[in-house]
């Protein structure tokens, strides 16, 4: 092993120049400022910031105002390469330990962290507790550690992973270097499991507002399947970038060949295709424009992709965490994104019965069950979707104007009377037949719809036979899914309905029911513009104020400019994002400077990148003969 020369020296004193000169930023965003002094002074942190929000700056900044090499924990081998490329861009020095990596690559690795020569180290946590990385790290100079995805840490959450609880031992073998504990989801219970675990019991909470206020929160029954998503892409977002979410990995294959039919590039990602496979349709995806990934949840963590202009869902979510997470890989550029999912009864019949049957313990049970009981909640809610949201993260909030909800409120109208009827149909079944149906039986019994299998159970003689025709098959249906969410019916064995406590007091007419109306409504694409973040992710920048919509003139040099960073990107063999952001080239766009200086100004050039770039905007705006900027 080669002997430690030097520690890495601090690359800046001033917390402000760096983030001008390496990042391109002239302000701090949020309490970005006060996290970097207090990890840069040796102190631990907790951030919980919302995807976008800036959490990277908040240990990146710190590696560099403090002796040595920060050492970043993050769960997501295949992403570190794009990670360490894009730091490389603004002139970081930069590696990753992994599997990934030939036996070669890694002793240069170590051989780099050793001489003092890198800013920032990545480690996957099961290399940092059981791969011999300890040992590296206690002959180098560490700055801090970063834990990343720390949400991964709590046993009850919805990203579990267990080499997460080993990196306690940090804190028994660096109790001088400052830990910094960073996600985008969690409720208090796994706030106080993050400091728990992960020993840091004495750093400073920093909590940052969960809104994301670019995002439209949309929610809708399921009504056509495949071509209900169809529609909503090719309506609202063709030709962009999206991430459809699918439960199974059947669907994720029957949804990608559905879409890629009807002319939107898609392809799947489950934990069933090859590694290779896997690894290629990421790649794609973060360099390729307008690409669709139909995947189970196990895609999507750490993906840092800008533009993803929607995220929709055609299963229920398990939980309003997981929810919350997949739809803030939408609109990570601060532009108006969209997240929308279609649901239907048979989610919530097959998500309670597989609860029912697990081999989990009841304590788990329970919690699942509430969990479930919250994402439901949040559907059928008649109430703002971000006031509800951000609720469940303790967290208050007005009405948002950014939601179906809010853009089109729901009709509620007295559901009392539907509901005894249907309950009351089920209790009959039980007290009087000692049978338990599913719902789509008991909507048979209601609307007198007579089938082979009402027949030979006698159906017809119930008295509630046919006291339900007003209501069609999908408006019992949506009776059945709001009162599994208002608690007054309940999901029993082998996915039958059985009645709870509150379904007797509905019954003897305690207890009023109103009910949100199934008014089939699209809300028309020009009528979701989205609310904008006040700033580009990661910090503010100099230039302030940019239009919402950009005029003709710079829309299309905003156009050629997207050309030229494709162009670039794919000869560097680089994800398009990792040049520039959109909201750089809107900005240059409106801008239009004429010199690197007026350049330099612009949010998201530092000086690597404007020594790397500059001369060759400058030469597309010439040649472009676009006049100055009014502004």
């Amino acid at each position: 092993m080669v002997a430690v020369v030097n520690a890495r020296p601090p690359r800046f004193a001033d917390a402000l120049v760096a983030l001008r000169e390496v990042f391109g930023y002239g302000s701090f965003r949020g309490f970005q400022a006060e996290v970097v002094a207090h990890v840069a002074a040796g102190s631990d942190a907790v951030v919980l910031m919302p995807t976008g929000g800036g959490k990277s700056l908040c240990y990146q900044l710190p590696a560099l105002l403090r002796e040595g090499t920060g050492v970043v924990v993050s769960p997501l081998i295949a992403l570190m390469q794009d990670q360490v490329d894009a730091l490389a861009q603004v002139g970081l020095k930069t590696a990753f330990l992994n599997s990934s990596q030939s036996w070669e690559r890694q002793q240069e690795v170590e051989r780099e962290f050793l001489l003092g020569e890198l800013d920032l180290l990545y480690l996957a946590p099961e290399r940092l507790i059981t791969g011999g990385a300890k040992e590296l790290l206690q002959q180098g100079h560490v700055s801090l550690f970063a834990i990343d995805e720390a949400h991964c840490v709590s046993q009850w959450g919805h990203d579990f992973r267990p080499d997460y609880l080993g990196l306690a031992v940090l804190a028994e073998l660096w109790p001088n270097v400052p830990r910094i504990a960073l996600t985008a989801t969690a409720t208090a219970a796994t706030h106080a499991e993050i400091r728990q675990q992960l020993r840091l019991e004495g750093a400073r909470d920093f909590v940052a507002s969960f809104d994301r206020p670019n995002i439209c929160y949309r929610i809708e029954p399921r009504q056509a399947g495949a071509s209900q998503l169809v529609d909503f892409i090719r309506r609202e977002h063709p030709g962009r970038a999206g991430i459809v979410y699918a439960l199974s990995r059947a669907r994720t294959e029957k949804y990608a060949e559905t879409l890629s039919q009807h002319g939107i590039p898609a392809l799947p990602y489950h934990a069933g295709l090859d590694a290779a496979t896997r690894r290629e349709t990421q790649a794609r995806f973060l360099r390729e424009d307008g690409l669709v990934i139909v995947a189970t949840i196990a895609f999507g963590m750490g993906i840092d992709k800008p533009d993803v202009r929607f995220v929709a869902h055609v299963d229920l979510p398990k939980s309003v965490e997981g929810y919350y997470q997949e739809t803030g890989r939408a609109g990570r550029d601060g532009e108006p994104a969209t997240a929308w999912m279609a649901y239907g009864l048979s989610d919530v019949m097959q998500q309670r019965g597989l609860i029912e049957s697990s081999a989990g313990s009841l304590e788990r049970k329970r919690l699942v069950t509430r969990q479930l009981d919250a994402m439901l909640a949040l559907c059928e809610t008649v109430g703002c979707r971000r006031v509800d949201l951000l609720g469940y993260f303790g967290e208050s909030a007005t009405p948002c104007g950014n939601c179906d909800t809010c853009l089109a409120p729901p009709q509620v109208s007295d559901g009392t009377r539907a509901a005894q009827m249907l309950l009351s149909t089920i209790v009959r079944l039980e007290r009087e037949r000692g049978q338990h149906f599913g719902a789509g039986q008991v909507i048979d019994i209601l609307r007198g719809h007579s089938t082979e299998k009402t027949r030979s159970w006698r159906h017809e003689s119930l008295t509630t036979w046919g006291l339900g025709q007003d209501f069609n098959e999908a408006a019992w249906r949506a009776v059945v899914r709001q009162l599994l969410a208002r608690g007054e019916l309940a999901v029993g064995p082998h996915s039958t309905l059985t009645v709870t406590g509150l379904s007797w007091e509905v019954m003897r007419g305690d207890r009023e029911v109103p009910l949100r109306a199934e008014v089939l409504r699209r809300a028309a694409a020009a009528s979701v513009s989205g609310r904008r973040s006040p700033t580009p992710a990661g910090a503010a920048g100099a230039v302030q104020d940019l239009p919402a919509e950009l005029d003709d003139t710079a829309s299309a040099l905003f156009e050629q400019l997207r050309v030229w960073r494709g162009a670039t990107a794919k000869a560097a063999s680089l994800p398009a994002y990792v040049v520039f952001h959109d909201s750089t080239l809107r900005a240059i766009a409106v801008v239009r400077p004429r010199t690197r200086a007026e350049l330099s100004g612009i949010p998201g050039i530092g000086a690597a990148k404007l020594d790397r770039y500059g001369d060759q905007i400058i030469a597309l705006l010439e040649s472009c003969g676009v006049p100055e900027s009014d502004g």
